[in-house]
C-alpha cells in the first residue's frame, strides 16, 4: 500500500473500497458510511491529488498514473465502488487486474463521458467552459460543477450546501490536478475494452442526472449484457446523497452475492 494516499477504514469482513469523483474527496460518502461498513471493511480513499492525498512529484498528472497510484493503495482483494470519475478509474482497474476484485460497482459513471452523435453524455462545451474557468477562480468553478451535479435532485440546494461543507473540510485539489481530471472526463474511452470485463458489474444511475443521462445505461447494457443496471428514480448525479437508503438497498444484495 502507498502511505501518501489518505484513507479511513471502518467495519470488519470483506474489504470494500469507495472512490469519489472529480474535485471532491472521501467525505462525499458520509451518508452511506455506516451501512456500507456493516457489509464489510470499508476503505474510503482520497484519490491521489485530492483532499489529503498529495500528488507525488515524480509522477505525470495523467489517467495512467492516477490508476497506478490508486491501485497501489488498495487492499489485496476487494469490492470496488467508484462514483463518476472514480467509476472511470475503478473500471480501468477492474479491466487491468480482474483478479484483485470480487465485484465492481459504478455510480453515475460512464465508460465515456462526452456526448457524441451516437453516444449520450456531457456536452463537450460544458467541460471546456469549466477548464477555461479553472485557472481564473477554481473554487467557484468547482462550486458550479457541484450545482450541475445536483440539478434535478428534489433537495438540490441542501445537497450542494452539504457537499460544499464536505469538500472544504479538506484541502482542495490543485488547478493542475483538477484540469487533468477534466481532461480525463473529456478523453478517456473504455467502451471497446468494456466487453472484455471479467469482474461482476453493477451500474447505478440517477434518473434525474444532468451529467450522465440514463440513456447511457442502455448503451452499456448493449456492450456488456451480463452487467446489472439500476436506475434510482428520484436521484441526480449522486444517488447515495439524494437517496442513501435506496442506494444501500440496491447495492447490498449485489455485494453479498459476490462476497466469497
Amino acid at each position: 500500500m502507498v502511505a501518501s494516499v489518505w484513507r479511513a477504514v471502518r467495519g470488519t469482513g470483506t474489504d470494500i473500497v469507495v472512490l469519489h469523483g472529480w474535485g471532491l474527496n472521501a467525505n462525499i460518502w458520509t451518508p452511506v458510511i455506516t451501512p456500507l461498513a456493516q457489509l464489510g471493511t470499508l476503505h474510503r480513499l482520497d484519490l491521489p491529488g485530492y483532499g489529503e492525498s498529495p500528488w507525488p512529484d515524480n509522477h505525470p498528472v495523467d489517467f495512467n498514473s492516477l490508476c497506478e497510484l490508486t491501485l497501489a493503495a488498495l487492499p489485496e482483494r476487494c469490492h470496488l465502488i467508484g462514483w463518476s470519475l472514480g467509476g472511470l478509474v475503478a473500471t480501468e482497474l477492474a479491466l487491468r487486474h480482474p483478479e484483485r476484485f470480487h465485484s465492481l460497482t459504478t455510480v453515475a459513471s460512464s465508460p465515456f463521458f462526452p456526448a457524441q452523435a451516437d453516444w449520450p453524455g456531457i456536452e463537450p462545451h460544458v467541460l471546456n467552459t469549466f477548464a477555461k474557468q479553472l485557472s481564473k477562480d477554481f473554487k467557484r468553478t468547482v462550486e458550479r460543477f457541484l450545482a450541475l451535479q445536483s440539478m434535478g435532485s428534489p433537495h438540490a440546494r441542501d445537497d450542494v450546501k452539504q457537499i460544499k461543507e464536505w469538500l472544504f473540510a479538506k484541502p482542495m485539489a490543485s488547478v493542475e490536478v483538477l484540469d487533468a481530471g477534466l481532461d480525463m472526463l473529456a478523453t478517456v474511452d473504455l467502451r471497446e475494452r468494456l466487453a472484455g470485463l471479467e469482474v461482476p458489474l453493477l451500474r447505478i444511475y440517477g434518473k434525474l442526472d444532468a451529467l450522465v443521462p440514463t440513456t447511457v445505461a442502455e448503451k452499456v447494457s448493449a456492450i456488456l449484457p451480463s452487467s446489472i443496471a439500476h436506475i434510482a428514480p428520484k436521484c441526480s448525479h449522486a444517488p447515495f446523497i439524494s437517496d442513501p437508503q435506496g442506494f444501500i438497498a440496491a447495492i447490498t444484495p449485489f455485494l453479498r452475492q459476490h462476497t466469497p
